[in-house]
């Protein structure tokens, strides 16, 4: 058997806050959305770059309060990206953290925290 990637499964409670937060705000796009019928919980795959997230409203499926950390490159143009946006409910920061690192952490509207992590060399 060989991993080829892991994906990080994210709970929410509003399809609508989920586009805004994740579409809208942090630029990941929609891959495809799934319902077993209209007035279903929906799942879907978003994507930005290399990176993929499943993101439920099935309750079953996850708890929220999850943590995800992406490691990435170009974090500072990311975070100028995030600011320029004027998003009314983030104003988020890059902290340099003492494993050699720089973080910023953002929280969707479910609880779900999600940490963009860069090597510092």
């Amino acid at each position: 058997m060989k991993i080829e990637h892991v994906v990080p499964l994210l709970r929410i409670f509003d399809l609508a806050k989920a586009r805004e937060f994740y579409i809208d705000w942090l630029g990941f796009s929609v891959d495809w959305e799934h319902r077993f019928e209209d007035v279903a919980p929906v799942y879907m795959q978003i994507r930005r770059g290399g990176s993929l997230l499943h993101l439920t409203e099935h309750h079953g499926d996850c708890c929220p309060g999850t943590t995800v950390l992406l490691q990435v490159t170009g974090l500072e143009d990311f975070h100028r990206e995030l600011v320029a946006k004027n998003y009314r409910y983030y104003r988020p920061a890059i902290e340099r953290m003492p494993w050699n690192a720089d973080l910023m952490q953002v929280t969707d509207p479910f609880g779900n925290r999600i940490r963009f992590s860069q090597e510092v060399e």
